[in-house]
């Protein structure tokens, strides 16, 4: 941790501390932040132009990972690393501006959705400050969420981006990455606005699709899964891909339990979830 921890300060402390510059990362020029809830900016060098000067109308959400805040920053700011993001959201309700919107953060990596695969061009890519599940997994602190939600509501209006269109890494790279899990509270975001959810289906006992089914259902429920944006081949055959975009689906959209298990729940709630997109999304997901 930078000395002092960022979640025990309080809101003088808040207002008066600078956020130190990670080690080994070079002054950059500084830029106008996009967002009036910014307290900081650190530029990145690792960024780009968006591709075919596409504009984002999608938000990726991912925690860190990472067992320190100073070596998160160092990752994201330091030339070389080839990744960074648009913005971080600090324990303590901090929020940091790394990459303008106006261009390409390289947060999201390999990753696909709703049929495009350029998934950084599209979006604006906000790390969370957490630890992750290879260091703990610790809960998301409330003034943490509530500046997320904060940041996501001013992008939101700047890009018109959809409810359906705020997604978590997990979500767009699922064979790949967890964030931001099972304990990030996708419920509280919608409840002010941010983002698309339903109430789970009660989990029963019920009937199952799990790895190794085959046949017309799988077939199903993997069109389910891609009509709703996941990048799933759609072959009858519940195989690992499938088991990962399960798994994925539930961290989001069923977190009670998560385990890549097609249960009655699931499906109800990807259903659910599906009948809630507009009516244009439906349409073209039905063409395609």
């Amino acid at each position: 941790m930078l000395s002092g921890s960022f979640a025990s300060a309080g809101s003088e402390s808040k207002r008066r501390r600078a956020v130190p510059l990670p080690k080994g990362i070079v002054a950059m020029q500084t830029f106008t932040p996009d967002s009036s809830v910014v307290s900081d900016v650190i530029p990145s060098p690792n960024f780009g132009e968006r591709n075919k000067a596409r504009q984002p109308d999608m938000i990726v959400l991912h925690y860190t990972g990472m067992p320190d805040v100073e070596g998160a920053l160092t990752r994201l700011c330091k030339a070389g690393t080839e990744v960074s993001a648009h913005y971080v959201v600090l324990e303590d309700g901090r929020i940091l501006q790394c990459v303008p919107e106006s261009k390409r953060a390289w947060h999201a990596g390999v990753a696909h959705w709703a049929g495009e695969d350029d998934i950084n061009s599209c979006s604006i890519g906000i790390e969370i400050i957490n630890r992750g599940h290879d260091w703990g997994y610790p809960d998301y602190p409330l003034r943490q969420i509530a500046a997320v939600i904060a940041l996501c509501r001013g992008i939101i209006i700047r890009r018109n981006v959809q409810p359906h269109r705020v997604l978590g890494h997990s979500d767009v790279a699922p064979a790949r990455k967890k964030d931001p899990g099972e304990k990030f509270p996708w419920r509280a975001l919608a409840s002010s606005g941010v983002g698309h959810w339903v109430e789970p289906a009660p989990i029963d006992a019920g009937a199952v699709l799990r790895h190794g089914a085959e046949g017309e259902p799988v077939q199903v429920l993997q069109r389910a899964l891609a009509d709703y944006g996941y990048g799933i081949a759609i072959n009858g055959k519940f195989d690992h891909a499938t088991f990962e975009v399960v798994t994925a689906f539930q961290r989001h959209f069923r977190p009670e339990k998560v385990d890549g298990i097609a249960d009655g729940s699931t499906l109800a709630t990807l259903h659910a979830l599906l009948g809630g997109l507009p009516v244009e999304v439906r349409t073209a997901a039905a063409l395609g």
